[in-house]
């Protein structure tokens, strides 16, 4: 017997929907749960660096950026709030696409300097390079660059499908311009 399709559009049995039913989910679903991930997790390591200034402030310092106080003072004053900023961006849905392309801008050059510090530990103290661990100033601690650098990299992942995903229904705007 075949199965019964509903003419209403509002019910759908069988396979197709099904199908429907998938898809829906992830068109839907995925996208929120993936900026909900993203978001929460810059929110987080924002308020870690807002609740600790100072430590933050002496963390930047160790990567030997620039030696010019107010940059440095500058850094370590606004990124945990824009950290904070783009997270709860991502976490509503508001500006999907501009926050993404920002948290990306700070996912890559942060993740550089955390490679060039860690190879230049490994090198110094004879180290493999996946035994290198400092606290690289993201709010968790002294942590294992490896994993560190995985993390930053799904991160970055999650950021770049935010940033060419279709709109989403889950969230308030994801754009900050109408089509």
């Amino acid at each position: 017997m075949a199965a019964d399709h509903s003419t209403s559009g509002f019910e759908t049995t069988g396979a197709a929907g099904e199908s429907s039913r998938k898809s829906s989910f992830w068109s839907d679903f995925f996208p929120f749960f993936a900026r909900c991930i993203l978001g929460a997790t810059f929110v987080y390591m924002g308020m870690q660096k807002v609740l600790a200034p100072s430590e933050f402030l002496s963390l930047v310092r160790q990567y030997n950026l620039t030696n010019n106080y107010l940059v440095l003072n500058s850094i370590a004053a606004a990124l945990p709030w824009f950290e904070v900023f783009c997270g709860l961006l991502l976490f509503t849905g508001v500006a999907v696409r501009g926050a993404s392309l920002v948290v990306l801008a700070m996912l890559l050059p942060f993740s550089i300097v955390v490679l060039k510090r860690a190879l230049g530990m490994a090198s110094s103290q004879g180290l493999a390079f996946c035994a290198v661990q400092f606290d690289c100033g993201c709010g968790g601690g002294e942590i294992n660059i490896c994993r560190k650098l995985m993390e930053n990299s799904g991160l970055m992942l999650i950021g770049i499908w935010l940033l060419f995903a279709p709109a989403q229904k889950l969230a308030l705007r994801y754009a900050l311009f109408a089509p």
